[in-house]
């Protein structure tokens, strides 16, 4: 449990500290876009009250507080999960960045009603319109990792 703790923690802090200097001491919050390696790198602000892409978004005020518990509801599952199942190494460092992905996001939706994206990444002419943030990449990559990479114990 301590590697999921650890691996937990250094998401969310490396999340929440990257949010805070973007959107408060680089003042993207005002600025709306920096360009940071135009155009594969560009920051942009975007506030997201729904989920990947949006979706869900402007619903009811009740939305983030129901967002809010799936996400509790999906790091107790992986807790859950852990506890019983007792991964190997590459299964506590996937459950780890999920939980600490999915509490950088609920912290945002705590603090500002919506989550904070600003990273967006476009290629070789596509102009692509999302943004998102450490934490959605934290959950991706440990979901990912979860589904592909083997993380039962060893027999």
């Amino acid at each position: 449990m301590r590697t999921v703790f650890w691996t937990g923690f250094w998401v969310f802090l490396l999340d929440q500290a990257t949010k805070y200097i973007v959107v408060h001491m680089m003042n993207l919050r005002q600025l709306g876009q920096i360009d940071v390696l135009p155009p594969l790198l560009t920051f942009r602000m975007a506030w997201n009250e729904g989920i990947n892409f949006g979706l869900f978004a402007g619903g009811t005020p009740w939305t983030r507080w129901i967002l809010i518990g799936i996400a509790a509801l999906i790091c107790a599952g992986v807790i859950w999960w852990v506890w019983r199942e007792r991964p190997r190494r590459i299964g506590l460092i996937a459950a780890g960045l999920v939980i600490g992905g999915a509490l950088g996001n609920v912290v945002d939706r705590l603090l500002y009603g919506a989550v904070a994206d600003f990273i967006n990444m476009s290629c070789c002419g596509i102009d692509n319109p999302f943004a998102f943030n450490v934490a959605d990449v934290s959950i991706f990559v440990g979901v990912l990792m979860l589904v592909f990479l083997p993380a039962e114990k060893d027999a």
